[in-house]
């Protein structure tokens, strides 16, 4: 049992060694995997804008933010823009789209380019051979988006698999027909943004102003799909109503208060833990700076990850849980003296009983969290991550870590309490 618990222990700090290079800035992580941060942190520009939907019908209007914020990402990362952040609020009837971009300090060509309104068109196909290979030749119609009148998904009534209705006003209905007449077994190309979005093929000509579009759709992929055709299709431009600088100054401010107030909360905890538990608290105060370099570590290879100032916030407060199931821990163990027991059988019977209390609470803050993440936006939601990842790590480093050292050492060395 005592070689299995240092085994394990070997590999956890041989781990954590690595987590230090890899988070420590100017080593091998950092050059290769930089952590991404916010707008808060490292400045840049935060976008306003507002979004006209006085010729939308309200039924549509849900689609057309998703449709609006989707191309509107597409567009930010053209100008090579790392995570941005596009959010959609409303307020009554406004609707809004936030647009955070982090460390872009010129950023007039993506305003120019955001504030237009998405570009829906239809084009026919010409398939051309080229060193014995097929290449497409997509020649564009007077069918655009002005013509649609909305998108919805459907579902097949005998496969009950997903699929894109369209409906054109009158005008697009008579341009659709004799587009389609004329393509009889061939493809019809959709552009948005000049970006091929599908491509289905024409079975017959459709009259009567309504298609649909089958075929290889899951739900999602549907969805998607009818969102960015109600983007590009419906009247609803967007205005830019407020832009506000960070500059990179006040976010170098805010982190070093933030870097410096997690260390100093670090310390504390530490220094609580050794003078209160003594012997017992120098396990704890190993398995938390364990638990320090795997949470960081984590952050930096999570895809899509961005800290923020609020992700600061949460993982500063996730150290301090990270120690409460060590002081369950040593409480229950400390009861089990009392009682006679010897110190091993002690430690073991401690963490038996203490288990189901770091199990309930930290389960109940794991669901807190992902509720924030899911049903809120902006920071909240890089808090309620961040919260998220550190109590699933403080789990791991309270519970393996800290048990195996107490198990490898125990028998080693004398334990005051």
């Amino acid at each position: 049992m005592k070689s299995h618990n240092t085994s394990i222990l070997v590999l956890v700090v041989l781990v954590s060694i690595l987590a230090g290079f890899f988070v420590y800035p100017g080593n091998f992580g950092s050059n290769h995997l930089p952590l991404r941060l916010g707008l808060d942190l490292i400045g840049g520009s935060h976008l306003v804008y507002e979004v006209d939907m006085s010729g939308v019908d309200s039924s549509d209007r849900d689609f057309v933010v998703a449709g609006l914020r989707d191309v509107i990402e597409q567009r930010v990362n053209l100008f090579g823009v790392s995570e941005p952040q596009v959010v959609s609020s409303q307020a009554g009837d406004s609707y809004r789209l936030i647009v955070e971009l982090a460390g872009i300090k010129e950023i007039s060509e993506a305003i120019k380019e955001i504030g237009s309104t998405p570009l829906l068109d239809f084009r026919e196909v010409v398939v051309a051979e080229e060193n014995e290979e097929e290449q497409y030749v997509f020649i564009p119609t007077e069918l655009t988006g002005r013509y649609v009148s909305s998108a919805q998904i459907d579902f097949d009534p005998t496969t009950g698999a997903p699929t894109v209705n369209i409906e054109f006003n009158d005008e697009g209905s008579k341009i659709f027909e004799e587009l389609t007449a004329k393509n009889v077994g061939k493809p019809l190309a959709i552009f948005l943004d000049n970006n091929l979005i599908e491509m289905p093929n024409v079975s017959e000509r459709i009259s009567g102003g309504k298609a649909q579009i089958s075929g290889g759709f899951t739900a999602d992929t549907a969805k998607k799909l009818v969102e960015r055709f109600n983007a590009g299709a419906l009247p609803a431009p967007i205005t830019l109503v407020s832009q506000q600088t960070v500059g990179a100054s006040l976010g170098e401010e805010s982190l070093d208060k933030a870097v410096f107030a997690g260390a100093l909360g670090l310390l504390a905890v530490i220094v609580f833990m050794l003078l209160y538990y003594r012997s017992f608290g120098v396990f704890a105060s190993f398995a938390l700076l364990i638990y320090v370099l795997l949470t960081l570590a984590v952050f930096k290879v999570a895809p899509g990850f961005t800290m923020s100032l609020a992700g600061i916030a949460g993982f500063i407060l996730s150290i301090g849980m990270a120690v409460d199931a060590n002081i369950l821990i040593f409480e229950r163990t400390k009861e089990e003296l009392k009682r006679g027991l010897s110190k091993i059988s002690a430690i073991e019977e401690g963490f038996r009983r203490a288990w189901p209390s770091i199990r309930d609470s930290n389960i109940s803050t794991i669901i807190t969290s992902v509720i924030l993440y899911y049903f809120t936006t902006s920071f909240i939601k890089g808090f309620a991550l961040t919260l998220l990842i550190g109590v699933l790590v403080s789990m791991f480093s309270a519970i393996t870590v800290t048990r195996s050292l107490m198990r490898a050492f125990i028998k080693d060395r004398q334990i005051k309490n």
